[in-house]
């Protein structure tokens, strides 16, 4: 099959669809009116000095309040430390070379517990630790089963937690009992396009509240669980849209704490009244909200909203009735997830990640919002007023659709039309690029490229509609969205229309792959990091979950085989031109190492540019910081190489 010129794609996705209104309003941006900060250009940022700001899997609190336990990779392994809120010399809990996430603490305050996979690898076992360190015991130890998020009842005699065999694609409910380690599966789905996620336990113990929710997040409810009998009840009837809780049932047993799509295209933030079954809407917006949990005493329920990328936290009285924000700085600020209250329900544990600062936590006094940073997760080797900060822009795409994106443009630079150019797209496809610490784009616009991060057709954030677009169409719709962005970088009068690459990893690598077979003409260079080359392969090797999530965005694979030809990459690869650089994770269940390895083999074959490195021990993403490193430093290397000038 010939590759297709962007003529052709139009011509695809203007008959495809025509969906110019879909989403929020946004203004459009005009690209002249993109500029370069003014001043001498700083030095390129070291990339080790990026990764030397530390990242972070996850917090909690500490039994007293006076601390947090953070799952961090301060020893280049995220392993589980304890910070104390005076500022003193974080304490390390564990250590592993595997990443240890999810951790929860018994209600003594003695016993942590938490989830850990084996080389990347994504199965995971649940762990104990005694807070004041030493070896971890591993509670389940299943080869063949994967179990995470973990929650101790109240009177912490079990464990509550999600269960899914590696052989079947859903999650179901389980609960443990902590003297014996018995096992008892409480749900058992039989629809392999839906999967159960644990919320919280309710009743004393006696109840379990548990989401049940398709592959692509179009249907939801919340349902209750009897911990003795394992009989479920469905709190929020489904009437085909999403309805999901973030939280207990509020202390005074009345409400759920939700999100839902049910009075608007977008998730909302809302109270259900478990009596009358009508929802109070926290804070009407055009934008994306979600809750998290109620405070302990049931003052006051935590929720967020996401407006374009950049969100913010509030608390919603429960007394007054009034939304009161807290005073973070702008960027993507999140609540910690299920536990950011502090035991005495005065303070608010939150994280906050900004285009030029790396995630830290900060306590928010939940009574006034204000807000303090309580860690220092970022180096002393990297300043960030030396990195360019984000702007965020609105483009039209071919069919008039609005996309939102980050732009990212070196500091000091011309208005020439010389620089080079990357797009970013991002993973998912139901996935969102924010305006979070970025390293990649730290980098390259530290090194003179400019650079955009669009949310193309399909991603979260924009509606249902919006992120239903690209069903069945993937590579279609959503990669003009792309091509549309490197026409804004070239529009902005700083960029050379035929210096442009494009990398990201998963879907981010599969559009990367498409871009460069479909669109030759377009790029100078790419690089993929764990891409889908053909989407019949990845059946046969995906984990049952991810084959599950592939059907719902491609179908049968049989009945729709023509979908799954030209929605593949392999389709379209050997027209490839542009020398393309493939990262891939050996134990990826994810992407597949054997994705990797058929690009590789038939780029070769056609006699393209092409190279390779495989990552032993890292799986979907690469989680060992000098494996982030050698990915990041590789791939500046290949963009200096074919999209700069020679010296």
């Amino acid at each position: 099959m010939r590759a297709l010129g962007l003529a052709g794609i139009f011509c695809a996705v203007t008959a495809a669809s025509a969906h110019a209104a879909v989403g929020p309003d946004r203004p459009l941006t005009d690209p002249q009116a993109i500029v370069s900060a003014p001043g001498p250009r700083p030095p390129p940022a070291p990339v080790a000095s990026l990764f030397d700001a530390k990242g972070s899997l996850g917090a909690t609190w500490g039994g007293t309040g006076e601390n947090i336990i953070v799952s961090t990779n301060i020893s280049g392994r995220y392993n589980l430390w304890s910070f104390r809120l005076d500022g003193s010399t974080p304490l390390q809990l564990s250590q592993s070379d595997d990443r240890q996430t999810a951790q929860t603490l018994s209600p003594d305050g003695r016993t942590l517990v938490f989830q850990s996979d084996h080389g990347g690898a994504e199965r995971y076992d649940l762990f104990a630790l005694s807070v004041t360190g030493g070896a971890a015991a591993n509670l389940t130890n299943t080869p063949d089963v994967s179990e995470t998020d973990p929650l101790f009842s109240s009177d912490g005699l079990s464990l509550a937690f999600n269960r899914k065999l590696n052989a079947e694609p859903a999650s179901n409910i389980a609960i443990m009992d902590l003297a014996t380690r018995k096992v008892r599966v409480l749900t058992k789905e039989t629809e392999p396009s839906y999967t159960w996620s644990l919320v919280a336990w309710t009743d004393g113990g006696r109840q379990l509240i548990a989401n049940r929710v398709n592959r692509l997040r179009t249907r939801a409810s919340v349902w209750r669980i009897d911990v003795a009998t394992g009989k479920a009840e469905e709190l929020t009837p489904s009437v085909g849209d999403v309805v999901t809780a973030a939280s207990d049932i509020s202390p005074d047993g009345r409400y759920l704490a939700v999100a839902s799509n049910r009075a608007s295209e977008q998730m909302q933030a809302a109270l259900y009244d478990l009596r009358t079954k009508a929802f109070t809407w926290l804070s009407r917006t055009p934008w994306e909200e979600e809750t998290s949990r109620f405070a302990p005493n049931g003052s006051g329920l935590v929720f967020v909203t996401n407006a374009d990328g950049r969100s913010e936290l509030a608390v919603f009285d429960m007394g007054a009735k009034t939304v009161r924000r807290l005073q973070l700085p702008p960027g993507v600020n999140a609540a910690v997830g299920g536990e950011e209250y502090s035991p005495d329900s005065s303070m608010i544990l939150v994280s906050h990640s900004g285009s030029t600062t790396p995630p830290d936590y900060w306590t928010c006094a939940a009574l006034t919002g204000a807000c303090r940073k309580v860690t220092t997760l970022a180096g002393s080797a990297l300043d960030a007023a030396a990195l360019p900060a984000s702007t965020l822009v609105h483009y039209r795409s071919a069919d008039g659709t609005v996309i939102s994106a980050f732009v990212w443009v070196p500091i000091g630079l011309s208005r020439n039309g010389a620089a080079p150019g990357v797009v970013l797209p991002h993973g998912g496809p139901t996935g969102q690029t924010t305006d979070a610490f970025n390293r990649t784009a730290a980098a390259l616009a530290s090194r003179g490229y400019v650079v955009i991060a669009p949310n193309v057709r399909g991603s979260t954030g924009y509606g249902k509609a919006f992120q239903q677009l690209n069903i069945k169409d993937l590579g279609g719709g959503d990669l003009v969205d792309e091509i549309y962005a490197a026409n804004f970088l070239t529009a902005t009068g700083y960029v050379n229309a035929k210096r442009i690459g494009i990398t990201g990893g998963s879907y981010g690598g599969y559009m990367t792959l498409m871009a460069i077979g479909k669109t030759p003409d377009r790029w100078a260079a790419a690089v993929e990091e764990y891409g889908i080359i053909d989407w019949r392969t990845m059946l046969q090797h995906e984990d049952a979950a991810l084959q599950a999530y592939e059907k719902s965005l491609l179908g049968d694979p049989e009945r729709d085989a023509a979908v799954y030809a030209a929605d593949s990459p392999i389709t379209f690869i050997r027209k490839a031109r542009a020398p393309l650089l493939v990262l891939q994770g050996d134990n990826d269940i994810r992407v597949p190492k054997e994705e990797a390895e058929q690009v590789v083999a038939i780029l070769k074959g056609e006699g393209r540019t092409v190279d390779a490195h495989y990552y032993p021990n890292e799986g979907h993403g690469f989680a060992k910081r000098e494996n982030q490193i050698d990915a990041l430093e590789r791939t500046i290397a290949w963009f200096d190489q074919y999209l700069k000038p020679a010296p």
